[in-house]
């Protein structure tokens, strides 16, 4: 964090504070103000400037694996896996012609900062956080703008980035419908400011039961391909982009809501794959930043089989692991509601024999329904940070991991898209809490250079 004096960190704290609409940016949550961005780096803001580049690629790849699984060019245990638990209309709609080439046109990583560089957990193709990235990287570049002592603070993606950057990804749509779900509705008031700052009334927040969508008009869907029953106007939505009369971005495609994406990068069958589709220099990049993640597949082994790194013939030896063994994290791949936040989470190492125990139960049991990922866990470091208590008027110092979340924008089409950095927000939780989120003592803030 950029050091203050405690006269300007409190005239930055209130700053910041008299921003926040008066609607809230998250409904019903609250999160530690720090009077100045997180800082980071030349050398980390440079890796993470590129990185939208391999991630694209990473897409792109697996949109074309999981085609040719399809088409019999690939194994076709690819697509089972990526496939169950999924209705068959869905399917079909993931395999229509007029998405073949679709990925979505955000993208947006999670990336635990650890002693030995990042640690990227998983990608979020319906991510939140866009308005609110937004609305801070605003506010601190305003706040910098006034504020002698740190002129040299430059906020990644600058004061307007993630503004150009959502709404260039709707290409010359005249309108831009935000159709936001129930189960999403935290983020409503958050993608209401983003929608008012682009100004002009091309973009309009939508609820689930809008229906006057007109030929050419764009529409970004914010609601996930598991909660399509209590959205409505899906189907019409599907129906028009599939017709290609409106444009629809994150494409129906649940398989880019899966975590077990990264299951697909590790295994060795695939290896060729990945260095043919993207490049030595990308996959070696990919796999130093992505834990070693595994499938929780219960299909028996044969005597002499083991699973790789863990040197085990069934899942159940897993629940044998002594805690020091266990720095692993559990967790639902995909198309379930507790597949996002930090539901359906299990660290090893923080729970019980039992407790343990059942999480493995209950993955393995999940499997061909909700399957469930195995990852390696990389223990985010420490890092001095500062919040400001407005009931106390004063600064507090604070330990605390990291979790950073660049936002990338598609801009172009096709194959000349570009993934282009809008900015990066930084979630800084206290040092005893083991998974990070946007808890309510936890810092949000924009990083900067």
């Amino acid at each position: 964090m950029i050091t203050l004096s405690s006269k300007t960190s409190a005239e930055a704290a209130r700053f910041i504070r008299e921003q926040i609409p008066s609607d809230g940016l998250f409904f019903g949550h609250e999160w530690r103000i720090s009077p100045a961005p997180f800082a980071i780096g030349a050398e980390l803001a440079k890796e993470l400037e590129t990185l939208g580049r391999v991630l694209l690629q990473f897409n792109r790849a697996v949109n074309l694996l999981y085609r040719k699984s399809v088409e019999g060019k690939q194994p076709a245990w690819i697509a089972d896996w990526l496939d169950q638990g999924k209705p068959a209309e869905l399917i079909a709609l993931q395999r229509h012609p007029a998405f073949k080439q679709e990925v979505p046109r955000v993208i947006r990583p999670d990336l635990l900062l650890t002693e030995n560089g990042f640690s990227i957990t998983e990608l979020d193709s319906v991510p939140g956080g866009i308005g609110l990235t937004a609305w801070l990287n605003n506010t601190y570049s305003e706040l910098g703008a006034r504020n002698a002592e740190s002129p040299n603070a430059k906020i990644i993606g600058g004061a307007d980035g993630m503004l150009k950057g959502f709404a260039g990804i709707f290409g010359d749509a005249q309108k831009v419908h935000l159709v936001v779900s129930e189960e999403a509705g935290t983020y409503r008031p958050e993608m209401q400011w983003l929608a008012e700052k682009i100004g002009g009334g091309r973009f309009n927040l939508q609820d689930t039961q809008f229906s006057n969508f007109q030929d050419g008009d764009a529409v970004y869907r914010f609601f996930e391909m598991f909660d399509l029953a209590n959205v409505p106007n899906s189907k019409q939505i599907f129906q028009l982009a599939a017709e290609k009369r409106i444009r629809l971005t994150p494409p129906p495609k649940p398989i880019f809501e899966e975590k077990l994406l990264f299951a697909l990068l590790w295994n060795r069958h695939l290896r060729d794959f990945w260095r043919q589709e993207l490049g030595e220099s990308f996959f070696a990049r990919l796999q130093k930043a992505v834990p070693y993640t595994w499938l929780v597949d219960p299909t028996p082994l044969p005597p002499q089989g083991a699973i790789p790194e863990l040197n085990l013939t069934d899942w159940q030896q897993l629940k044998h692991f002594s805690q020091r063994e266990r720095e692993l994290i559990l967790k639902v791949s995909g198309f379930s509601e507790n597949a996002w936040g930090a539901r359906g989470v299990y660290l090893g190492s923080d729970l019980s024999q039992a407790d343990w125990s059942a999480a493995i139960d209950l993955a393995i049991n999940c499997f061909g329904k909700s399957p469930f990922v195995l990852q390696r866990y990389h223990k985010p470091k420490t890092v001095p940070s500062a919040w400001f208590d407005f009931a106390k008027n004063e600064l507090v110092p604070m330990q605390g991991r990291v979790r950073l979340c660049p936002y990338y924008f598609l801009n172009g089409e096709a194959d000349s898209a570009r993934a282009n950095l809008g900015g990066v927000l930084a979630t800084i939780c206290p040092a005893d809490k083991k998974i990070i989120h946007g808890m309510r003592d936890a810092i949000l803030a924009p990083c900067s250079i």
